[in-house]
């Protein structure tokens, strides 16, 4: 999903360079372009809610692991939060990175559609 995300933003940064050009692209071009972006920003929206939810399930399972590591210290539950806290860190890298490139999404949104608009 990173990879289609940076694919997609690098494409809409050509798409953007193109349309600062006078006459270089024409309103139904731009429209289209924006009609698929809105697409695109719903697909990334829901894969950025679910990996919330999976991070912050693994954020609270970590979080209770740990405190019944403090309660009741054994090697399962010290082995349990070592597999977690490795799980975790990078579902938060790649929330980070889908919350980052959504907002990104938005700011390209914003700048076509003041384009369709002229």
């Amino acid at each position: 999903m990173e990879k289609r995300l940076k694919n997609y933003l690098a494409a809409l940064e050509r798409l953007t360079e193109t349309a600062e050009r006078p006459g270089a692209m024409d309103a139904e071009v731009l429209r289209r372009a924006l009609e698929n972006l809105l697409v695109q920003i719903r697909f990334f929206q829901h894969e950025r809610l679910i990996h919330l939810i999976v991070t912050v399930t693994f954020a609270i399972l970590t979080l209770l692991s740990l405190l019944g590591c403090v309660f009741s210290p054994r090697l399962p539950l010290f082995v349990l939060v070592i597999l977690l806290l490795v799980l975790l860190v990078p579902y938060i890298r790649h929330y980070y990175i889908l919350e980052n490139g959504v907002q990104m999404l938005y700011a390209y949104y914003d700048i076509l559609a003041e384009k369709c608009s002229k």
